[in-house]
């Protein structure tokens, strides 16, 4: 991380939809266009006297310090989306602009709809590799045109983010803070402090002073050309266990196309050890269904020595630690979108922390028990009365 050096500092904001331009039509929400328009009014957005023979879809900041400058783009999304609708689809159009532009700008700031904007964050991270410029995704509970709202100063402290220091991954910018992209998780609906990062601290804080916590912030790592990853698997899932959930309803969610599911289970990783629920787990895993293991506390982490024991490995459940459901999700459609690789593979790259996404264990955690949950004991039993050899093992 190092602060932004040059007298000027160009950004791209692109703008995808979401609560923060939308009008109400009819009684109801909708996107609104014309952002940059909007923008050009608040003096907070526009220096009308400094913005002089600029195009129309640029606007310059108030002067951040006495000596730089903050000018950036608006690239409005055609058509724009209410986030409810995005999908790995429109991740990978955003990636693709980031990818073309990535010569033009210093940064980058993209505006999101909340509703899953936890998982734009998590799905970009891993879309874009080898990432030595600020991305920060941004948006709103209240739209920009309310009275009271939190749009401006979200959007406001996003550019001045990424126009203002080098922090080279994807970043989610909410309620004055700065978090990891692959961190945070969506909690309140109406509140402005929306968003929350339950297993890391947030890189910074905007307060009378910027606070960034340097010993957090991912270094660049070699000069290596940017990659964008679109290959993204569509074919994953979400599983939530419940109390008595029933085995034909498990095995019927695990059935092809699915490639890859994440299950999220109880506590520390446990789940039901009834014999019919963990056969189709076992069947699943004989198929070569990916099986990522994440609980379903906000806090909290797989316990290492369940997530390392053989019997999880043999049934094809990898621990999936302390990662948000949003998170693995995304990495579970990077790892299976990466072409040429094994079964194995894929489990190794999914058990390493790849963006930053996960707490890996130290070595004294990672001493391996195959009785550390009941759900591990009773895969392993059935596994021992299996003569098949898994795919890939």
């Amino acid at each position: 991380m190092a602060r932004a050096a040059g007298p000027e500092r160009r950004l791209l904001a692109i703008y995808t939809g979401g609560t923060i331009g939308m009008r109400r039509e009819n009684g109801v929400l909708v996107p609104g266009k014309g952002l940059a328009d909007v923008l050009r009014t608040l003096p907070m957005f526009h220096d009308k006297e400094h913005a002089q023979d600029l195009p129309a879809d640029t606007l310059v900041l108030p002067p951040a310090s006495a000596d730089q400058r903050i000018i950036y783009t608006v690239l409005e999304c055609q058509p724009l989306y209410d986030s409810s609708d995005m999908t790995i689809t429109e991740w990978v159009h955003i990636a693709q602009i980031i990818e073309r532009q990535y010569t033009q700008y210093h940064g980058f700031v993209v505006i999101h709809g909340t509703d899953t904007m936890a998982y734009a964050a998590s799905v970009l991270a891993f879309m874009l590799e080898n990432l030595q410029k600020t991305v920060i995704i941004t948006g709103a509970q209240v739209p920009i045109y309310a009275l009271w709202n939190d749009a401006r100063e979200n959007l406001l402290g996003a550019l001045l983010m990424a126009g203002q220091f080098v922090i080279p991954e994807v970043c989610l910018f909410f309620q004055n803070q700065l978090f990891r992209g692959t961190r945070v998780t969506k909690v309140d609906t109406r509140r402005f402090a929306a968003f929350y990062s339950p297993n890391l601290p947030p890189l910074a804080v905007m307060g009378a002073d910027v606070l960034i916590n340097r010993t957090l912030v991912r270094k660049v790592q070699g000069k290596d050309q940017l990659v964008v990853h679109r290959s993204m698997e569509r074919d994953v899932g979400l599983l939530r266990l419940y109390p008595g959930i029933p085995a034909a309803l498990v095995g019927a969610f695990l059935q092809p196309p699915l490639k890859g599911v994440v299950l999220e289970t109880f506590g520390s990783g446990n789940g039901p050890t009834k014999p019919d629920l963990l056969l189709e787990l076992r069947q699943a895993a004989e198929r070569g269904l990916i099986i990522l293991n994440c609980t379903q506390c906000l806090q909290g982490t797989v316990t290492s020595d369940y997530a390392s024991g053989m019997a999880m490995a043999g049934a094809g459940i990898v621990s999936g630690f302390d990662m948000t459901s949003e998170a693995a999700l995304a990495k579970l459609s990077y790892v299976l979108g990466q072409p040429g690789l094994s079964l194995d593979g894929r489990k190794e790259l999914l058990a390493r922390d790849l963006r930053g996404e996960m707490t890996l264990p130290t070595a004294d955690e990672c001493q391996p028990s195959l009785h550390s949950s009941t759900l591990g004991l009773g895969v392993a039993q059935l596994l021992s009365l299996s003569q098949e050899v898994l795919p890939g093992v």
